[in-house]
């Protein structure tokens, strides 16, 4: 008469184990990709409101008062409760003596990748 079968293994319940231990693998290395493309996305969210801001500034300038000159600025944000470093670079010149051109370029750096996002914009003088 054979044994009774109405339970498991333990070889049953090993082997079930093992093959939940990758299911939940794979579920949290999803996981983990899905909040370091947050991390990216709000990263760079950020880098276009500074250059956005500092564009703003520059813009609010009279034409005279828009300097031609390099100018270097770290600026820390919260973001996501930690302090994340950018760099901000203004660059101005002058194309003729009624335009001047303004680039903003921001830095930062995440996972050891160093990412940037710029933006430029000509500026006139108005001439009546």
């Amino acid at each position: 008469m054979p044994n009774n079968s109405d339970g498991f293994t333990l070889l049953e319940f090993l082997v079930a184990i093992v093959i939940l231990s990758v299911g939940l693998l794979g579920m949290m290395q999803a996981v983990n990709s899905a909040i370091g493309h947050n991390m990216t996305t709000q990263l760079r969210d950020e880098a276009v409101r500074l250059a956005d801001d500092k564009m703003a500034v520059e813009k609010s300038k009279t034409f005279d008062a828009i300097s031609t000159t390099t100018k270097r600025e770290n600026v820390q944000v919260t973001i996501s409760k930690a302090f994340k470093n950018y760099s901000v670079v203004k660059k101005g010149t002058s194309i003729t003596s009624n335009t001047k051109t303004v680039q903003i370029d921001v830095f930062w750096r995440y996972k050891g990748q160093r990412s940037s996002h710029v933006i430029s914009t000509l500026v006139s003088k108005s001439v009546y």
